[in-house]
């Protein structure tokens, strides 16, 4: 028994980098198509607090749009991100707007007003037991959320809709990525004059909603470390 004392306790171990728990070299974004896709254009993020919100407005400031619209329904997020970006990007015309997806005819009046001409639409509810436990919730804002995104975007001539879904979403085990799966659905429905995409992500290493975060936590305690289910990989 080695006891406690002579470990150091856990404040004593040292700071893992989420990569090194990765078997593979993260993927990076090449930034010269986000750059041709972006520049000189209105472009409007959905869930622009959030992780992948958040990484994908700094992209497209670093890319040299025209404006960009920072639109999200938690203010913490949206202040944080929105000040992160004034100050690495203080010349860049932007927005914020705190506005939730779900309020269809507030959103259509945010995009008549800023009229984007790309909107990347990454707001969603995505912790898959929250979700599961409030279904009528993720339905609300993933489907409804997501219908609503889309038919702003047609109505104010948007050249490109862009719809964050996730790899949960291929025969989806959960009500998350069936909520994601119905949601991939409905923006197609909305193609046209407007290009509608649909980009999914698998898990983005220590977002909201990953498991390594709460690893890490568990760890820094001393364990244990738990699982949900048996048969998870």
């Amino acid at each position: 028994d080695m006891g406690t004392s002579s470990m150091g306790g856990g404040s004593a171990l040292r700071e893992i980098s989420l990569e090194e728990l990765l078997s593979r070299a993260p993927v990076r974004l090449d930034p010269e198509p986000v750059r041709d896709l972006v520049a000189g254009k209105r472009v409007l993020v959905t869930g622009a607090g959030g992780s992948i919100g958040s990484e994908l407005a700094r992209q497209i400031a670093a890319s040299g749009p025209a404006h960009l619209t920072l639109l999200d329904s938690a203010e913490a997020n949206l202040f944080h991100i929105d000040r992160e970006l004034g100050e690495a990007w203080p010349q860049l015309p932007r927005r914020d707007v705190l506005c939730d997806v779900r309020d269809a005819a507030r959103l259509s009046l945010v995009f008549a007003a800023e009229r984007p001409e790309l909107v990347f639409h990454a707001a969603a509810l995505k912790h898959v037991t929250l979700v599961e436990n409030h279904p009528c919730e993720g339905a609300r804002t993933n489907v409804l959320g997501s219908r609503n995104v889309a038919a702003a975007a047609q109505a104010c001539g948007a050249a490109h809709l862009a719809l964050i879904s996730t790899d949960k979403a291929v025969a989806p085990a959960s009500v998350m990525g069936a909520t994601k799966r119905v949601a991939e659905a409905v923006v197609r429905q909305f193609a046209g004059d407007t290009r509608v995409s649909v980009v999914r992500f698998g898990n983005v290493l220590g977002s909201a909603g990953s498991v390594v975060p709460i690893f890490q936590h568990q760890i820094a305690r001393g364990g244990p470390v738990t699982l949900t289910d048996a048969e998870v990989e």
